[in-house]
């Protein structure tokens, strides 16, 4: 499969996603974010950590108006797959590919660690290699990481299967470390094909280094 993982100035971890699904065997094109079109067969885009724009105004309120956002968006609107990590998951809220809102971290520190992760949801492409429960240890490294929704859009979320992820202590107990919204770390739009997370998996693919619990959760892309 091609993946597209688009850059942006500022952005850190497109060197990072790239290795990681070329580890996993997929063919993997770095997209400038003054492109205007998406590359052709594109089966996956990815839109990678770090700090567009210099996290200015709030964290990718700038990115979204980038030219390769516009394909992006219709990429997803046509149902193509788009997985946004960190600085990415932010991109597509401020798009509204993805309901809620991001805020400062609740103790306004910018945090990096590794976390665990429980798996609430697997009924889609990203996590169909995990169990419900599942415990994932996945690091983390975000300053506005605090996940809000409404009460209305919770229940929705809740609904339709939308939330992915939790942030947990290793026995599966609520651990929430930025303040989060029901300790949420990702989740979906309602026809599963748009994913966002402030976790990032692809730090987590050799276990030298760790982890490599984030081999299951891109090997859910691969056809």
């Amino acid at each position: 499969m091609l993946v597209a993982v688009a850059v942006f100035p500022g952005t850190n971890c497109e060197i990072d996603t790239k290795y990681a699904f070329e580890k996993l065997g997929q063919e993997v094109v770095l997209v400038f974010h003054k492109e205007e079109k998406l590359p052709s067969g594109t089966d996956l885009v990815v839109l990678p950590g770090g700090f567009s724009y210099g996290d200015y105004l709030r964290s990718a309120a700038i990115a979204k108006f980038s030219p390769i956002m516009k394909a992006v968006i219709e990429f997803a609107n046509n149902g193509g797959k788009v997985l946004g990590i960190c600085n990415g998951f932010q991109m597509l809220l401020e798009a509204h590919l993805l309901p809620g809102a991001m805020k400062r971290n609740a103790n306004v520190h910018f945090i990096s660690k590794f976390q665990p992760l429980k798996v609430i949801n697997v009924n889609n492409t990203f996590l169909k290699q995990c169990t419900v429960g599942e415990i994932l240890n996945v690091p983390i490294a975000h300053g506005e990481g605090s996940y809000y929704i409404d009460d209305a859009g919770l229940k929705e979320l809740y609904a339709n299967e939308q939330v992915l992820l939790t942030y947990s202590d290793y026995e599966g107990a609520v651990d929430n470390p930025n303040g989060s919204v029901d300790a949420i770390a990702g989740i979906c739009n309602k026809a599963k094909n748009v994913f966002g997370l402030m976790p990032h998996p692809e730090r987590a693919i050799e276990s030298i280094l760790g982890s490599d619990d984030g081999v299951k959760m891109l090997q859910g892309f691969i056809h």
